[in-house]
């Protein structure tokens, strides 16, 4: 009897060694599994998020560059005015000019309005 109770317990410690040896062979196995899982369900999420910050990218480059090409415009306006108190200058000087020429042709007898050639036959 004591023969057979010594391989009953051989059995099970054999049987327990073996059970421990297959979890530990097949554990990596199981935890690549979960990895590659997980990484099959959450690629795609992040894939999106990616092309969608680099739209985001694309569009806030897009309004720095506007911003950065009106903000050069209003500067060269600064720069630019004395360009137009000249231009201001030389209408002014212009139309005291044209008023001159008005006042002199209106008291002048010598200059008269062309006369248009007559069509009688």
């Amino acid at each position: 009897m004591e023969d057979q109770e010594m391989q009953l317990k051989v059995r099970r410690v054999t049987d327990k060694f073996t059970e421990s040896m297959y979890v530990l062979a097949n554990e990596p196995s199981v935890a690549l599994y979960r990895l590659q899982e997980h990484v099959r369900r959450s690629l795609p999420e992040l894939v999106q998020h990616k092309t969608d910050m680099q739209s985001w990218e694309e569009q806030s480059q897009g309004a720095i560059y506007t911003v950065e090409y009106a903000c050069s415009a209003v500067k060269s306006m600064t720069n630019s005015s004395m360009y137009f108190k000249n231009i201001d200058s030389l209408l002014r000087q212009a139309i005291t000019m044209k008023e001159q020429i008005s006042n002199s042709q209106g008291r002048s007898p010598l200059v008269s309005a062309p006369h248009a050639p007559s069509t009688s036959s």
